[in-house]
């Protein structure tokens, strides 16, 4: 049920995906058919309303149901856990589908299976799998991850949120910032110091004294997605909370990891929507007696961007495959989701002016995109910390610290 005052578009959603190297041999048919389901409901289910939610800077909070439903929470989890025991090229296509909707939509999703599920899966007990697990695959729960801070991004070793053992309980104080889905999340992953500065994962349930969860106002980037902070003032934690199975920044890092992967091809998704956007709007445009399609600058914006998005297609597909074996490591997902995010924000400009004065509407996805793509070139990593995570590959040389 759509919320009551949101604006249907009535323009017809006829995307139909781009693969001009026939990638699609390297998919299996379940890839094939996930991506086809996952396809469909964004045609139902987000791209009639998106240009209104972000217009009106809305949450949709009953698309987090419709995503349980259809399987985006969690994909890469085992099915015993709610999850949909898929592999991590079709958790790639999935976020792929939804960020071609909009990139909040696929913030929404992935922090949720990669940020919130992924860490409870592989770093806690088994009590917490069961407890939490099935309600944030089915959407009942809402989940988020609380690692940057006001004064600690790209440096979160820095933190100053800590935790103190009270004998029965954790005592949790500091502050996160810059968090999806915390506004309306039911707990939240949350990063701390332990009384040694040793970085742990506690889960924080909503409710919970002295918890609160600030939203952030005024944003130009995100609008359909809910952003705010998240506040600890001497929240008593239970300390069955603590996720037992792994310690230190490693832990959180493995999890943005598989979020990182997943942006790889979310931004696929987004250049693909401004690409056939810009290529339907190239032949029907007529200037000068003739469709603008017709002339050579055109057709060169047009020929780089399905060349750069080929390529970045490439690039996710070889890292998911890389995934599966346990082969990918940090710096191969660094290269994919710096590259795809610059390429999909290169074709979003580069779309907008095929358009002219109209790619600046809401009638046209680009300016969505483009806003959008501007805080995920930065979230999870900035395009510059990936380019010095490579840099430090090649050279040996940590130039970050």
């Amino acid at each position: 049920m759509v919320t009551e005052g949101i604006q249907k578009s009535q323009k017809k959603d006829q995307f139909e995906g781009v693969d001009f190297l026939d990638l699609d041999d390297l998919l299996t048919e379940e890839h094939q058919l996930i991506r086809a389901s996952m396809r469909d409901f964004v045609k139902q289910e987000i791209s009639p309303y998106i240009e209104d939610w972000a217009q009106r800077a809305h949450f949709p909070e009953e698309i987090v149901k419709k995503f349980g439903d259809v399987g985006a929470f969690g994909p890469q989890i085992p099915e015993e856990y709610g999850g949909g025991g898929l592999d991590y090229i079709a958790y790639g296509l999935i976020m792929q589908e939804i960020e071609r909707g909009d990139s909040g939509m696929r913030s929404t999703a992935s922090v949720q299976g990669s940020l919130v599920m992924y860490p409870i899966y592989k770093f806690g007990s088994e009590e917490q799998r069961k407890k939490y697990l099935p309600k944030l695959a089915s959407g009942e729960m809402l989940g988020c991850f609380g690692l940057t801070e006001p004064d600690h991004g790209s440096n979160p070793s820095g933190m100053t949120t800590n935790f103190k053992d009270m004998g029965d309980h954790y005592l949790l104080n500091g502050a996160k910032m810059w968090i999806s889905n915390s506004p309306k999340a039911d707990i939240a992953v949350v990063w701390a110091k332990n009384e040694e500065g040793r970085i742990h994962g506690l889960i924080v349930e909503r409710g919970m004294e002295g918890f609160s969860t600030p939203e952030t106002h005024n944003k130009w980037s995100l609008r359909a997605s809910c952003t705010g902070e998240l506040v600890f003032d001497n929240v008593k934690v239970p300390k069955e909370n603590l996720l037992p199975g792994k310690s230190g920044l490693g832990a959180p890092m493995m999890c943005l990891d598989s979020a990182r992967f997943g942006i790889a091809w979310g931004a696929i998704g987004a250049a693909m929507d401004c690409y056939d956007s810009a290529r339907r709007y190239a032949a029907e445009r007529i200037q000068f007696d003739k469709p603008i399609g017709a002339f050579q600058l055109t057709q060169k914006k047009l020929a780089e961007m399905l060349t750069e998005i080929t390529k970045a297609q490439l690039l996710a597909w070889k890292v998911g495959k890389m995934m599966n074996e346990g082969k990918a490591k940090t710096v191969h997902i660094s290269m994919a989701k710096r590259n795809n995010v610059e390429m999909a924000l290169h074709i979003a400009r580069e779309a907008r002016q095929i358009h002219g004065g109209m790619g600046i509407t809401g009638e046209y996805p680009m300016m969505r995109h483009m806003m959008n793509l501007e805080s995920v070139i930065t979230y999870e990593g900035t395009h510059d910390i990936h380019l010095l995570i490579l840099g430090n590959e090649i050279t040996g040389i940590p130039a970050f610290k």
